[in-house]
């Protein structure tokens, strides 16, 4: 007998998978600890206009299959009508069968807005008034949609030069709904391959730390201004997107005289990147240790690969892969600098290439030292990975090399605010997991003790590794910085 598309039981293939999902998991609350929402849209309470705003805009996933779909970028990014795209969407969307696109399309159709009828070129007319027709009502406004699907928390990520303005403005009106807490991305501060356009973010960062940036001991007391104003908003994670770690060696010496050069606009040589990447990666995990943060490494990713869309559309278009770099010696290079002083904070790793994966996870497993439960942190399914095959993969490795019950689990990693029913995706393949390990007398039929774990991985772990069970969530916050004389 079929089961019905996306029933009750989807993904779920046996009674303990059931039992796991519907009598622990889904209940749960959600604490989405690394996504890309826009602060100002979620502190202002937005109402989107229509669906293609709240669901198409940014969403490079969907841009993706529309260009391999034939549909033309103006249909996608371009001057088209809000309704065209919409209409190229919906058309697209039967072509995506047994892409992860499909169910979530699917998902955030039900579980936003209890349309259970397939997107396709014959509904789109009758899915797109229904659904803009509820996105103006009170309930549809983004901090209402959280709430809808129990986020406790969202941690966005923000550059060190960013004021936080919309994170303060939320957390001085909002008495009883979700939290949203800044993560410091210093990644910019790293990117010195483009000396006009690295000088132009010290200008900005400098401004923000009020100060004048000329020398590299100047970058560090500015970054570190801003790592406490950060923290000072309930900011406790920082977080990098690289396509590998860098850990040459270096002298103090070394990185001053590189960060001398390119503030003066020369171009730095190979090694001198390297060896100032390295130095300046060292102080940021410093930073990070001193406050008991945690700090997230996103690596494996080739990005902006196509110059004709980053041209005309601009980075995070949709052009980006899997990369093959080399991830094992440079990163286990970085941890042990920071950890064989007890300099190590908590990290999570994340792994964009599956080739990678066990390498990551026994990676996480080197620098385990008994202070915190699951301190090192094989990261969840990425990007690329987020979809079934990739969640699974990343659950047997961490199974296999670590701890899973210590796992504190997914998150959207989106810039989309219809994009949460992604924990229930995640929820349900965890659970099937299990239940399949039941089913075959892999794992003992003991519900109470898979159920605890189950909702440890979903909720609990994260709650508790990140701090978010402790109160008060945030300290007074700082008053922000005055301009910098430039």
């Amino acid at each position: 007998m079929n089961m019905p598309f996306l029933g009750p039981d989807f993904l779920l293939h046996s009674e303990p998978a059931r039992r796991l999902y519907h009598e622990y998991a889904a209940a749960m609350p959600i604490i989405d600890y690394h996504c890309h929402l826009p602060p100002n849209e979620l502190a202002q309470n937005r109402q989107f206009e229509n669906l293609t705003q709240i669901w198409l805009a940014g969403d490079h996933y969907k841009w993706r299959a529309m260009r391999a779909n034939g549909v033309d970028e103006r249909f996608i990014t371009g001057d088209a009508t809000d309704w065209e795209k919409f209409e190229h969407w919906a058309a697209t969307v039967p072509y995506t069968l047994r892409n992860p696109l499909y169910h979530w399309t699917h998902l955030e159709l039900q579980r936003y807005f209890g349309i259970t009828e397939l997107l396709n070129p014959i509904s789109a007319r009758r899915i797109w008034d229904a659904c803009n027709a509820q996105l103006q009502t009170s309930e549809f406004s983004t901090q209402s949609l959280l709430r809808k699907m129990h986020v406790e928390v969202v941690c966005t990520t923000d550059d060190p030069a960013d004021t936080l303005e919309y994170h303060r403005a939320l957390a001085a009106t909002n008495t009883d709904g979700p939290r949203m807490l800044p993560t410091f991305r210093p990644d910019k501060a790293l990117a010195v391959e483009d000396p006009a356009a690295y000088n132009a973010y010290l200008h900005r960062l400098g401004a923000a730390a009020g100060l004048d940036i000329h020398t590299y001991e100047d970058l560090k007391t500015a970054l570190r201004q801003r790592h406490d104003y950060f923290a000072s908003l309930g900011g406790r994670l920082s977080d990098h997107g690289l396509s590998h770690l860098y850990a040459d060696d270096y002298t103090p010496a070394q990185v001053a005289a590189a960060f001398a050069k390119v503030r003066g606009g020369a171009a730095l040589s190979p090694a001198e990147s390297g060896q100032f990447k390295s130095g300046l990666l060292v102080f940021l995990g410093r930073l990070n240790w001193e406050k008991g943060w945690t700090q997230q490494f996103h690596v494996g990713a080739l990005r902006n690969t196509s110059t004709r869309l980053l041209r005309r559309v601009g980075p995070d278009a949709g052009a980006d892969s899997i990369g093959d770099h080399q991830q094992g010696l440079a990163l286990a290079r970085y941890l042990d600098r920071l950890d064989a002083p007890n300099q190590l904070a908590k990290t999570i790793l994340y792994n964009l290439n599956p080739a990678d994966n066990d390498l990551l996870a026994t990676m996480a497993g080197n620098f385990q030292d008994g202070s915190v439960p699951g301190k090192i942190q094989f990261g969840s399914g990425w990007w690329f990975l987020d979809q079934k095959d990739g969640i699974e993969r990343q659950l047997n490795s961490l199974s296999s090399q670590g701890l899973l019950s210590r796992f504190v689990g997914m998150l959207t990693d989106s810039r989309s605010f219809l994009s949460f029913p992604r924990h229930e995706y995640f929820r349900r393949i965890l659970c099937n997991l299990l239940g399949e390990d039941v089913r075959r007398g892999e794992l003992p039929d003991d519900l109470p003790a898979l159920g605890q774990l189950v909702q440890n991985v979903c909720y609990h772990n994260a709650r508790q590794y990140f701090g978010f069970d402790k109160a008060p969530m945030a300290a007074t916050p700082v008053s922000s910085a005055p301009t910098a004389h430039v």
